[in-house]
């Protein structure tokens, strides 16, 4: 469509300035490709074998999982796809440095009491900033703890939030106090200063943005880290309302399911 640029927030990947590609052969696509650039990553739509043919004359993009905390991709990735058996399409400059916006990791399978820790990974990797030693965390909603591992593991001290307990071993961690209790009747006088707030609370979006809202106007926390889950249908007005706020990201994760996430950081100097 005409016009600038505008957030897609359920895209994992979103191709810039894509083109038409006319082609003679599977050598003529491979090669026009790497006459473009050396890293692409093919997309698969329709004439599986023909794509495959062709991706079998480019060079190897390696697509193997990455242990978190590793450097993100900087070489340049493209993307491509057949539209027909004589046309590509293809975008040089993505916004994933990962093959089609997917992000694997080298899972934990013992730390961690849930796969939730997978999806604040791939958010933490993706906006490049993350708690560290010292700083304090509130993690509203963390039973059973998979997010509250997380934090901890990186040294952060956590404020754990749910009327549920959290896994014993979760709890024990260095670092970490449990409070039992909901978050929506928490307030932010009742915790005071805390550097990121984490939420991945199980309740209808407009619930969470009246509990963000409250918690930005009292000023006593900087960054902040919310899944928004739907349920049912999208409510695309609340995902406006979120939109709408100041300095707010919306992502849909690779390992997010019918959800959102929902960034909002202060300046890295603030």
């Amino acid at each position: 469509m005409p016009g600038p640029p505008r957030a897609a927030a359920w895209s994992e990947n979103v191709w810039l300035e894509p083109v038409r590609i006319a082609i003679r052969s599977i050598a003529d696509g491979a090669a026009q490709l790497r006459a473009i650039q050396r890293n692409w990553a093919l997309l698969p739509t329709t004439l599986h074998r023909r794509a495959a043919l062709i991706e079998a004359r480019l060079p190897h993009v390696a697509a193997r999982p990455i242990a978190f905390g590793d450097p993100v991709p900087t070489a340049p990735l493209g993307s491509w796809t057949l539209l027909d058996a004589d046309t590509i399409l293809a975008a040089a400059r993505c916004t994933s440095p990962f093959p089609n916006g997917v992000v694997r990791f080298v899972e934990d399978k013992d730390g961690p009491p849930n796969r939730a820790y997978l999806k604040l990974w791939e958010a933490l990797t993706l906006i490049g900033r993350r708690p560290g030693r010292g700083m304090r965390c509130l993690d509203l909603g963390a039973s059973p703890g998979g997010w509250t591992w997380v934090l901890a593991s990186l040294g952060a001290d956590v404020v754990a939030v749910d009327k549920t307990a959290l896994d014993p071993r979760v709890a024990a961690m260095a670092g970490v106090t449990v409070l039992r209790d909901s978050a929506f009747a928490l307030r932010p006088r009742d915790i005071g200063r805390v550097d990121w707030l984490f939420s991945d609370v199980v309740c209808y979006p407009d619930r969470l943005y009246r509990l963000v809202v409250d918690w930005i106007e009292s000023g006593v926390c900087r960054n902040f880290l919310c899944t928004i889950k739907f349920q049912g249908p999208t409510d695309f007005d609340a995902q406006a309302r979120f939109a709408a706020i100041p300095g707010s990201r919306l992502l849909h994760l690779h390992h997010n399911k019918h959800e959102l996430t929902w960034i909002r950081l202060a300046a890295p100097d603030a």
